[in-house]
């Protein structure tokens, strides 16, 4: 809820996930933790579906969300990724619907699009499969997670970055005050556009790369789930 020019990062996130056409439907996702009271009123006052759950059962959270809107395909944005490009959403979701030998399509199996960029598609009886037989709590707390490391139970495919976009050197997710550094000055540069792709960001970064170093150095709890 940290605002940027005015508007919270979650608006920003929403505003660009409203112009990805081929989602049916977006919902929030948040906890019934009274700090998140912000997030509802937020919600109500632009009109998107909130759902609220459990703050450290993610995963029970996403498949009671999922199943309130009646998905039957899920696709995760994280809160943490504010810049998100709809293409790259669009492109996640045409590779799952172009198979149907998949459980699970994500570009965060492994890291080759820029850390902020993490879209992840799947289906949402696999999703309440995999919440059937995970009982581990710390497991439950990252959502998919059981999902991603078993692939011997599903069926996964890791989403590779085209060329043009791989640069996982470049951090676009929001953890710490030095992430709200590096997305402020992205948001700024756009001078209120929404519509700003990863092909700008990049081009951007790359024309000021002390700008990228500012977040270089985070610690983020995820590269132990991806083996790095």
């Amino acid at each position: 809820m940290m605002p940027i020019v005015g508007k919270p990062l979650l608006g920003y996130l929403l505003d660009r996930l409203e112009r990805c056409s081929i989602l049916d439907d977006l919902v929030v996702a948040t906890s019934g933790h009274p700090k998140d009271d912000q997030i509802q009123e937020f919600c109500d006052d632009r009109g998107a579906p909130c759902f609220r759950g459990s703050e450290m059962d993610v995963l029970d959270r996403l498949l009671s969300a999922l199943k309130w809107r009646n998905a039957t395909t899920g696709v995760l944005i994280f809160g943490d990724c504010p810049l998100i490009d709809p293409a790259v959403v669009t492109l996640a979701v045409k590779y799952y619907q172009s198979s149907t030998e998949l459980d699970f399509v994500g570009n965060d199996l492994s890291t080759t699009y820029p850390p902020g960029m993490e879209v992840e598609v799947f289906s949402v009886d696999v999703l309440a499969e995999s919440a059937r037989r995970c009982t581990d709590a710390v497991i439950r707390e990252h959502g998919t997670l059981y999902i991603r490391t078993h692939p011997d139970v599903y069926r996964l495919h890791n989403l590779e970055a085209p060329p043009h976009w791989q640069r996982p050197d470049l951090s676009l997710e929001v953890d710490t005050m030095e992430d709200m550094t590096v997305i402020n000055r992205i948001i700024k540069q756009f001078k209120g556009r929404i519509d700003f792709t990863l092909d700008e960001i990049i081009e951007f970064m790359d024309r000021n790369p002390s700008i990228g170093k500012l977040n270089r150095g985070i610690k983020r709890r995820w590269k132990p789930y991806r083996g790095e």
